[in-house]
């Protein structure tokens, strides 16, 4: 693989290739103290934090409402060949397949077909020293020492949640998410990993899909690698989309489309551990009080991609970040439940949940 230098990233990369030796007591580096004022001022700053981060391409959009209100597509989906990202390139989403699969738990539940206190042993779930762990230790992150007992965030143990909604639904968990997620949102983009079969289940083109694919890479100092892309696809990652689809993705969840009152309620209701403390993970997704704001979120970690969603549902506003790189998550604390850590996060929050920067 050959190694992408500083000539061919873009705008301000050049610039902020002085500022990529970040210092763990300001993550963000230098220059960006403040918040910004305006989508405009966002977006300078996003592009600054993009080079910080060693983020070839990074395409970030808010809606509010019913609305997208705003997109942008920063540096390149393909260093090589210079092309832009923009608020339509696909890519690897990570962990914000685990809120897809979330849902789909929660429907299950609410047909009766599964009940998140069974034992997963019933959907032929075999996990070592298994200690009476049930479905909802594994869907809220739990499921680690003494099952409820405490938080810790596990993507492989998420993973086996695979077995349970296999058996509940009798059907693979592509089809489900095709079927219950992707064509009810109307989401054209969005299609479980391309280089997996389960992409079939889209009834998509391959060639066509690939053809707006974001290149994954790898940073090494001031240079880029191309790094190539997992290919599992599972309820903890694997899901492909673009910052439009997920904005549409997140509005179809504010709606009737997707869940019914009650089962938005069972989706983002925290997890209590077994001492009564409240836990930060709910189904699939973080929701926590921040600030005094009930903030739904969830990031996505792999190899050559990292991503974010945040949702602020007071406000009926959400922010995507989408990368083809690690940078977004590789530094931050996000598995702990830190959100704030992560200075993409805080800039959105920052001016548009506890500040007073309008979207227009």
């Amino acid at each position: 693989m050959d190694a992408v230098g500083d000539d061919v990233t873009s705008r301000s990369y050049l610039a902020a290739s002085a500022l990529i030796a970040i210092a763990c007591s300001n993550p963000a580096g230098p220059g960006l103290d403040g918040t910004a004022h305006s989508l405009a001022e966002l977006e300078e700053r996003l592009e600054t934090l993009r080079g910080n981060l060693k983020v070839p391409g990074l395409s970030v959009g808010i809606s509010e409402g019913d609305r997208i209100v705003w997109t942008a597509g920063l540096g390149f989906a393909d260093l090589e060949q210079h092309k832009p990202a923009t608020q339509s390139t696909d890519f690897h989403i990570a962990s914000l397949t685990k809120g897809f699969a979330g849902i789909l738990i929660v429907k299950l539940v609410s047909e009766g077909k599964l009940s998140l206190d069974d034992p997963v042993t019933k959907y032929g779930v075999s996990i070592p020293n298994n200690t009476g762990i049930k479905v909802r230790h594994l869907a809220n992150m739990t499921s680690e020492g003494t099952p409820g007992q405490s938080f810790s965030y596990n993507g492989d143990r998420f993973a086996l949640l695979q077995k349970v909604i296999e058996a509940a639904s009798g059907k693979s968990f592509a089809q489900l998410v095709v079927e219950r997620i992707v064509q009810p949102a109307g989401l054209l983009r969005t299609a479980p990993n391309v280089y997996n079969d389960a992409f079939a289940a889209s009834g998509l083109n391959r060639d066509a899909f690939l053809a707006n694919f974001a290149v994954g890479y790898n940073a090494s100092g001031s240079s880029f690698t191309r790094s190539g892309f997992p290919t599992e696809f599972s309820p903890a990652a694997g899901m492909i989309s673009t910052v439009e689809d997920m904005l549409m993705y997140s509005i179809a969840i504010d709606s009737d489309r997707l869940l019914t009152a009650s089962e938005r309620s069972m989706l983002f209701e925290p997890a209590k551990s077994t001492t009564g403390t409240t836990l930060p993970y709910a189904i699939g997704w973080f929701s926590q009080n921040i600030r005094g704001t009930m903030i739904q979120w969830a990031y996505g970690y792999w190899v050559g991609n990292s991503s974010l969603i945040i949702r602020v549902p007071s406000m009926k506003r959400a922010f995507i970040a989408l990368a083809n790189s690690d940078g977004l998550s590789s530094r931050f604390p996000l598995g702990s439940g830190n959100l704030e850590s992560s200075p993409i996060a805080s800039e959105f929050l920052n001016a548009f949940v506890f500040g007073n920067a309008p979207l227009q």
